[in-house]
C-alpha cells in the first residue's frame, strides 16, 4: 500500500500500519492537513480495516490532532457492514506526555494504546 503523504504506511499482517517518522516529533498546526488527508485516505483504503498509528518519535501534538484521530476512526468504523470484518484502530508507542493526554481525556478508554507496534498488530489483529 502506498500513499502519498508525510507518512509511512506499511502491511503488517491484514493490519496496516501508519508510521509516524522524525518530521513528525511535534505534531501541532503546521502540516497536520497533509497529515490528516493521508491518514483518511489510508482509513478508507485499509483492507480489512484493521490500522495501528506507531507514534514512537511523536513527542508532542494538541486537540486539533485529536481531532483528525476522531475522524481516521470514524472514517474506519464507516466501511464496516454486514459482510467486512470489524474496523479496528490501535495507537502505540506513545511517548509519556502524549500517553497522559490520552489517558486524561479517556481515549485510552475508546482506542486501545500499546507499548510496541508488535503488540498492537498482534491485539488487533486476531
Amino acid at each position: 500500500m502506498s500513499t502519498p503523504g508525510p507518512l509511512s504506511v506499511v502491511m503488517e499482517g491484514p493490519v496496516t500500519v501508519v508510521v509516524f517518522g522524525p518530521g513528525q516529533r511535534h505534531l501541532d498546526e503546521v502540516g497536520l492537513e497533509a497529515i490528516g488527508n493521508q491518514l483518511i485516505a489510508v482509513a478508507q483504503d485499509a483492507n480489512p480495516p484493521l490500522l495501528v498509528l506507531d507514534l514512537t518519535v511523536t513527542e508532542f501534538f494538541g486537540s486539533s490532532f485529536i481531532e483528525i484521530l476522531f475522524r481516521v476512526w470514524k472514517r474506519l468504523n464507516s466501511r464496516a457492514d454486514g459482510n467486512a470484518p470489524a474496523a479496528k484502530f490501535a495507537i502505540c508507542g506513545l511517548q509519556e506526555h502524549c500517553r497522559e493526554v490520552m489517558e486524561v481525556t479517556h481515549l485510552d478508554k475508546l482506542w486501545p494504546l500499546y507499548a510496541t507496534r508488535a503488540e498492537a498488530v498482534a491485539g488487533i489483529g486476531k
